[in-house]
């Protein structure tokens, strides 16, 4: 964006006219033992929520009325009214009562609905800054979507523009991307649980292959490219899994699922919680099992989440967070076009495996200088390792010889920390607030490519003497050296108009040392050469991102956002050193530039619509992708590299409906529609590649729409949601025509259609629905490597029914 755009923008939001405001903060706590309460909604009386409180239960919003009569509500606490004069307001001190009354499981169930399904974050969370960037919390504990599986394709129903890979029944991976990013493995977003890291290696191999289990979620927190200054330079942003927090008010809460589904689907979530004294906990474990919806596609699944809290005093606390995930799936491999149209469920691979293991761990330290400056850090590690085995060919529709396999490992040992310092200060009588933080990882990976057995289970131990001339050998030591310092400050120009600078300075060093092995056959197939051919490499850089965002509030209820931030994406050495029969790497691969700009109107009108209307503009420098290249015997291979520079731009839109205050219904109905649309444009606008200028960037479908009607009568849930993604494009060149691989080619416009039912009575709860009810065969992804390469299918129609007991 030029100065002279950055000054229009600034002067047209200047112009509008301020509202003087009043600033209400304050504190709630429990009665009985003078504790925080953290998550209770604030509400006007008459205009409706205005906030929430932190984990510190501290609440602050802003407002131009002169009296308001708030209500504080926590379905664990009685609901409490307080008068307040704006202008005289002090600090207020609100304490709640126990829940001591008797409720029917109607006005529990009441109480402990929101109207809207998502919600933004506030300028300021404990010690993050989010004012002027596009934020989206879904809150999965409201959602009707099917948990057991973790569905994305529902549980972001209301997040604007994602594109989702859907190919399991499962939800073992989450696969996201938006904007034109390729959703593998959510590659393109920064990760996190709870705050910290989760992906495999935040720089060298960016993927994640542990999703947290839904029934255990609180709220996805989604914050689009702006987040690169805080959070990591990817050009997607943040997506941020926070688990449940501890039950407050119980020493022992216990909530089991179980669930049963199609194609042998049965699942178990179980989870405990508590708290006592100062401390609190939560854990869960979650089991998965079924045979899949293709042949030689079962799976097995253990998840283990375990979270323990110290309060030593109510400005100090200390957590400590271990996660361990375990599965083994049998993987069926891809497909090619003519494949998919004979029979889109069909495989011809039969000792393909896939195995994960995860373990994650984590060390908060929160405390409280005083009212106005917190201060965490968080120490975050992982062990673990990925083992993927098969027979791979780049023609898919090959049956299975049964020689060896290809193996590939991956370890990944990392750790961190991060450290962050916030604070607010005035300056000449107006608010500001400032966020310093910094954090230093370091990576020390391993991977191995080579022969597998000949076997027909999941043996993922190297077969090297049983196959010595085995083309595909490489193996390498994959170290990565990351410090970073990062900074905001929130400036309120008045009481509805802020501008919030940042940057961030990045240090990141990567290594590769290793060999790939060359291996030559004469005609007969007898070896002629075999050498081991090292390939170390060391790249070292520096940078700084810098960004803006600009927020305007003339009242609580309407905001007018906008952000601009620099991106940027390193290759990936991993990626790099894997030999794969579908394709090539060009060997002048190099990093990703760019940034994201967003502007939008959101808010909540009297609680009868919530909106967020923004468009958007991602410009991509040496964005790596995907061509169609020609060799002199007259083949086509396909080659990633940097394709060149591309835009993509458009409009993201969600409303929200509370079809219940429109229509006038009593409190025992609950009635939501809602519309989630994106219409994005894209174009590659430079590029040394013949035949790419112009064409339209891969995984960018001109339409997205997630629509769907929610609500019910008293104990009785329900919900149907429609899905519609336009057509898409895999590579660069814009190919139509497929490959022998199934690799690349275009994705075709497809659409779903999904129902869900719940019916709650006291501590029981039943939940039931369909998935893909008209039974559309469609897919959503060509993958290059595992589980392919080649088309992967998504589920047809299939059912599950879940029952929770809660004590």
């Amino acid at each position: 964006m030029t100065l002279k755009a950055y000054k229009l923008l600034t002067a047209l939001i200047l112009s509008v006219s301020l509202y003087a405001q009043h600033t209400v903060t304050g504190i709630v706590t429990f009665s009985k033992t003078g504790t925080p309460i953290a998550d209770v909604s604030v509400y006007d009386k008459t205009s409706g929520l205005l906030t929430t409180t932190n984990s510190s239960g501290e609440f602050a919003f802003e407002t131009s009325k002169e009296t308001l009569i708030l209500v504080f509500f926590s379905s664990e606490y009685e609901i409490k009214e307080v008068e307040v004069v704006t202008k005289d307001a002090q600090t207020l001190k609100v304490v709640l009562e126990d829940l001591t009354t008797e409720l029917s499981e109607v006005i529990i169930n009441a109480r402990n609905k929101r109207v809207f399904e998502l919600k933004r974050l506030n300028d300021v969370e404990e010690t993050a800054i989010y004012a002027g960037k596009k934020t989206e919390v879904v809150l999965v504990d409201q959602s009707m979507a099917n948990l057991a599986s973790n569905n994305a394709r529902q549980i972001y129903s209301q997040v604007a523009g994602l594109n989702i890979f859907q190919n399991d029944d499962a939800g073992l991976q989450l696969n996201v991307g938006g904007r034109g990013l390729d959703p593998n493995r959510t590659a393109n977003f920064n990760t996190r649980q709870n705050g910290y890291d989760i992906s495999a290696d935040v720089l060298g191999y960016p993927e994640s292959y542990y999703t947290p289990a839904a029934e255990g979620l609180q709220e996805i927190q989604v914050i689009r490219g702006a987040a690169s200054l805080q959070y990591g330079t990817q050009f997607g942003g943040l997506i941020n899994f926070k688990i449940k927090s501890p039950n407050p008010n119980k020493s022992l809460e216990l909530i089991t699922r179980n669930t049963l589904g199609s194609f042998g689907l049965y699942t178990n979530f179980t989870s405990l919680s508590g708290t006592k004294n100062k401390w609190s906990y939560y854990s869960y474990f979650n089991y998965k099992k079924g045979d899949g919806f293709r042949p030689n596609s079962e799976f097995e699944s253990k998840n283990i989440f375990a979270h323990i809290g110290y309060q030593f005093n109510k400005k100090s606390s200390l957590e400590g967070e271990v996660t361990y995930l375990n599965y083994l799936a049998q993987q069926g491999g891809g497909l090619t076009d003519d494949m998919f149209r004979d029979d889109p469920f069909q495989s011809n691979r039969e000792r393909n495996w896939f195995e994960v293991d995860w373990l994650l761990y984590n060390l908060k330290f929160a405390h409280e200088f005083s009212t106005t400056t917190n201060f965490t850090f968080n120490f975050f590690g992982l062990n673990a390792s990925r083992k993927a085995l098969g027979f791979r060919t780049n023609r898919v529709n090959q049956i299975d010889p049964g020689n060896e396999r290809d193996l590939i490992v991956g370890d990944f040992n990392n750790f961190g920390f991060e450290t962050r310092l916030l604070s607010k200060y005035k300056i000449k009588e107006k608010d500001a607030t400032f966020l310093i933080g910094g954090k230093l990882y370091k990576a020390d990976n391993y991977q191995k490519q080579g022969p597998g057995s000949a076997d027909e289970g999941p043996d993922f131990n190297f077969a090297e003497e049983d196959f010595p001339n085995y083309p595909d050998q490489s193996e390498f030591d994959l170290p990565n050296f990351n410090v970073a310092i990062f900074g905001e400050n929130i400036f309120y120009i008045s009481d509805a108009f802020s501008v919030t600078p940042g940057f961030r300075f990045e240090y990141i060093k990567t290594q590769s040392d290793g060999f790939f092995r060359r291996i030559n056959t004469d005609g007969a197939g007898n070896v002629i050469l075999n050498e081991a051919v090292e390939d170390n490499r060391n790249f070292e850089r520096s940078f700084v991102l810098l960004g803006v965002g600009l927020s305007y509030k003339p009242s609580k209820s309407v905001e007018l956002y906008g952000n601009i931030s620099q991106n940027y994406r390193s290759v990936t050495f991993s990626d790099i050193n894997i030999i794969n029969p579908a394709f090539s790497i060009n060997p002048n691969i190099t990093d990703e530039r760019g940034f994201t700009a967003d502007m939008g109107l959101r808010g909540n009108y009297k609680r009868l619509v919530s909106y967020d209307l923004g468009v958007f503009g991602l410009f991509y420098n040496d964005r790596i992708g995907f061509v169609q290249k020609g060799l002199s015997d007259g083949r086509v291979t396909s080659e990633r590299g940097n394709v060149g520079d591309a835009v993509m731009y458009g409009i993201e839109s969600l409303f929200d409906f509370n079809l219940k205050k429109i229509m006038g219904l009593n409190n025992d109905f609950q009635l939501n529609y809602f519309v989630n649309a994106s219409v994005i444009k894209s174009e590659y606008t430079v590029s040394e590649q013949s035949g790419i200028e112009g064409n339209k960037v891969e995984f960018v479908p001109d339409l997205n729409l997630k629509t769907g009607l929610r609500g019910g009568y008293k104990n009785v849930l329900g919900s149907i949601q429609y899905t519609y993604l336009g057509r898409q494009f895999t590579d660069a060149t814009n190919s139509t025509q497929a490959s022998l691989s199934g690799v690349i080619g275009e994705i075709p416009a497809y659409d779903i259609l999904d129902v869900s039912l719940s019916y709650t009575y006291k501590n029981f709860k039943l939940e039931a629905g369909i998935n893909n009810m008209l039974d559309n065969s469609y897919f959503t992804r060509r993958a290059t490597g595992y589980p392919g390469p080649g088309i992967i299918p998504s589920a047809p129609r299939n059912w599950y029914t879940t029952l929770q007991i809660k004590l």
